[in-house]
């Protein structure tokens, strides 16, 4: 799988473009920001648990095992732009904010039954806001911090060889392969 086909299947299941896309693609070549909002490590460990919350652990790792957090740190400050990097900045904070409301608990003192629940119905706010928003619109926070945990999750070790189906060194050319439902998905 090349990084055109995940950034593909991250649009699809997000339901939108892939915000910072166009840096990917072309390798981050974005300068990082100097003197911009700069991660702590509870901003990366409120990262890893919305992540762990989106792919938590079951026969495969977690986004948590996978370091998502501090992946998602690291792309949001080298390829995302100043205007998409104050979005997501203020969105740790509106997350937090939100399911204070909801709950009663910050996002870390929420149970994990609680906090399904919760980035479920912010998922589905994310998706309506993506749909009718105009152009010139920012994104929604949810549906960068979705997308960077699919991506990230997927590119890393954990997941492209625990959560897929994994060669190192491929073989010989089989164009077609028997699929059973349950298989897993190839990561190469």
């Amino acid at each position: 799988m090349d990084r055109r086909e995940l950034l593909k299947m991250i649009t699809v299941l997000t339901g939108g473009a892939v915000i910072g896309g166009e840096l990917l693609l072309s390798g981050c070549k974005n300068e990082p920001t100097v003197g911009g909002a700069v991660f702590t490590a509870q901003d990366t460990a409120f990262l890893d648990e919305v992540a762990d919350t989106i792919l938590p652990t079951t026969s495969s790792p977690g986004a948590k095992a996978a370091k998502v957090g501090q992946f998602m740190t690291v792309m949001v400050n080298d390829c995302y732009t100043e205007g998409d990097q104050k979005v997501f900045h203020e969105g740790i904070a509106k997350l937090d904010e939100a399911c204070k409301k909801e709950t009663g608990k910050s996002f870390m003192e929420a149970t994990p039954e609680e906090r399904t629940k919760f980035l479920t119905a912010l998922d589905k706010e994310a998706k309506e806001y993506q749909k009718s928003k105009k152009k010139e619109d920012p994104s929604h926070y949810f549906t960068m911090m979705k997308q960077l945990t699919l991506f990230g999750y997927f590119t890393s070790k954990e997941g492209a060889t625990q959560a897929l189906r994994y060669v190192a060194v491929p073989g010989k050319y089989e164009g077609c392969i028997d699929y059973k439902k349950g298989d897993k998905a190839w990561a190469t």
